[in-house]
């Protein structure tokens, strides 16, 4: 027996732990660790949120395989119509289930790493195959090189995030201008949208996501992971063209969003005010946070639209400061590939915790065997 071929050599994701497994790993408990690598919200979910997960009542009931409830509070959020809406678990499914359509095996996607690494493990799942065009070295996207590998290898799909991960960079108007004009779809990807500044309470003047209504090759992905604190009930959005749905709707699994998470979610769209307080104080703590990374002689810290920040490492190996961090209780996400050498990636979390990486970054500075 074997499985599929082109999946013999598929690199796999490597995703990041939650805090049993590291509080086991590091003899630490829970409430001891500081958990600043996967851009987690660490306000957690919203107390309307929490008080519909306590009052759940039909968790032995299969969930609607329409999410129709989640998508008419959506659909009002958005004001966009609840036709182009489609719910997911967390946006990555529908990142897999939107390639799964797309691809037929070989078929390409052009992506700009370093970016998210779920847009090439899921077109290269799906069989297909994944066009790279790097970014410049301020992470800016070259678009003069990516209009040469559309027109040269006519992808299905380009993918990208705005803000992208993991620099945090957003996407200019008329960068996206110009984009849009491609003839291949954009898959644009607005996980942390809500934490760019100038875009209002949660990111709507700055989201997309009505475009898909009037352009036929623009989908928006956007996710209650990061702004409403539902990381661990995965669940997601996308607003696609009216052309792409029926098929969508006919290759998703149907029970996709469980109740628990939809739910949570409506209850968060009904508690926006809070929600959108915690947002703002998690970029005011962004701004500090960069100021004091910015003390520490051996970071470079780059400027972030997002819940987290990208810095350089300069006299050390970013692999030994994670596990120094790591040692003390602090977690963070580094980086050593061809398209991102020697890098960390810190969330942004509550003040005592920039407080207390700060203390201990400049402790190993001081020492730097120990990192």
């Amino acid at each position: 027996m074997q499985t599929a071929p082109h999946l013999e050599n598929l690199p796999p994701y490597t995703p990041i732990e939650p805090f049993e497994v590291l509080s086991a790993r590091y003899g630490r408990a829970p409430h001891e660790i500081i958990k600043l690598d996967a851009n987690e919200n660490p306000y957690g979910p919203s107390p309307r949120a929490l008080s519909a997960l306590a009052r759940l009542e039909w968790a032995h009931i299969y969930p609607d395989p329409e999410s129709r409830a989640l998508r008419a509070a959506l659909a009002e959020f958005l004001g966009v119509p609840m036709a182009h809406i489609l719910a997911g678990a967390g946006a990555d499914e529908l990142i897999d289930l939107l390639l799964r359509v797309l691809l037929r095996p070989g078929e390409r996607v052009l992506i700009a790493p370093p970016t998210f690494g779920m847009y090439a493990f899921d077109a290269r799942l799906n069989g297909g195959e994944v066009i790279e065009i790097p970014r410049r070295p301020d992470f800016s996207l070259d678009l003069e090189a990516m209009a040469q590998a559309v027109s040269t290898y006519r992808p299905k799909a380009v993918l990208l995030a705005s803000p992208n991960n993991p620099d945090g960079g957003l996407l200019d108007p008329d960068t996206l201008a110009r984009l849009f004009t491609w003839p291949t779809l954009i898959v644009l990807d607005e996980a942390y949208i809500e934490f760019a500044e100038g875009g209002g309470r949660l990111g709507e003047a700055l989201s997309n996501v009505r475009v898909p209504l009037e352009r036929e090759n623009v989908v928006v992905l956007r996710t209650f992971s990061k702004w409403a604190g539902l990381a661990g009930l995965r669940v997601g959005y996308g607003v696609f063209p009216a052309w792409l749905l029926p098929v969508l709707w006919k290759a998703k699994q149907p029970y996709n969003v469980n109740v628990a998470a939809s739910a949570a979610a409506i209850a968060s769209l009904e508690d926006l005010d809070r929600l959108a307080e915690r947002v703002d104080r998690l970029r005011r703590e962004r701004e500090r946070l960069f100021t004091l990374l910015q003390t520490i002689p051996y970071l470079e810290p780059l400027p972030s639209q997002a819940n987290f920040i990208l810095c350089r490492v300069l006299d050390r190996p970013a692999r030994a400061l994670k596990e120094a961090l790591a040692a003390a209780g602090i977690f963070v996400r580094y980086f050593d590939t061809p398209y991102l050498k020697n890098y960390l990636r810190i969330s942004v979390g509550r003040p005592e915790h920039s407080d207390a990486l700060i203390a201990t970054l400049r402790r190993l500075g001081d020492d730097p065997q120990s990192a």
